[in-house]
């Protein structure tokens, strides 16, 4: 695996071994990114939850954001993560959480432009997670939330107050892109 684009492009990214993650393709990572290009002008503070080797935070801060949070559970993983930052030359501008993304969003406190979530495609909990997302004080107005997820495990459009605005399938993989609804 490699970064696609930007400051590190082309670096090769360490994974970590076995059936434990499933990194984004990268069909699925220049998809993500090509959308956020264009819906996302800020890239201010980013958050990747479940980051595993940590490609698709390492690819927003080649791309230019101005910060990544990672949060991975695995402390393996989160070596890996480590490793590739150090690689990249961008570790002055990440932090990584070892912990679960339960934990991470109830003690995090700052407004992320955008977060990026790629959980295990068998998770029961990614609804919860979303929901726990929403109303949590770190999705802003303008925040865009990108969940990556299996075909076979459709997301519903609404996890109030976040809204689903757009859904792109590649293979078996989803990417569903929420954002909250608009105060009238």
């Amino acid at each position: 695996m490699r970064v696609i684009a930007g400051q590190a492009k082309g670096t090769i990214l360490k994974t970590p071994k076995g059936s434990k993650t499933r990194p984004a393709t990268e069909l699925v990572r220049g998809a993500i990114f090509s959308i956020l290009e264009t819906a996302v002008s800020d890239w201010t503070m980013v958050l990747d939850l479940y980051s595993g080797s940590g490609s698709l935070g390492i690819e927003a801060l080649s791309r230019g954001a101005s910060r990544v949070d990672f949060v991975e559970n695995d402390r393996h993983c989160c070596a890996i993560i480590r490793q590739n930052l150090e690689k990249t030359k961008l570790k002055d501008r990440a932090h990584v959480y070892c912990c679960n993304v339960a934990r991470a969003i109830s003690f995090l406190d700052k407004e992320y432009s955008i977060i990026i979530m790629d959980p295990p495609y068998s998770s029961p909990s990614i609804e919860k997670t979303i929901e726990q997302l929403a109303s949590s004080k770190i999705i802003g107005d303008k925040s865009m939330v990108v969940v990556t997820h299996s075909s076979r495990r459709p997301l519903r459009p609404s996890y109030a107050p976040l809204h689903l605005i757009k859904e792109h399938r590649h293979g078996d993989s989803v990417i569903s892109l929420y954002r909250k609804e608009a105060k009238a």
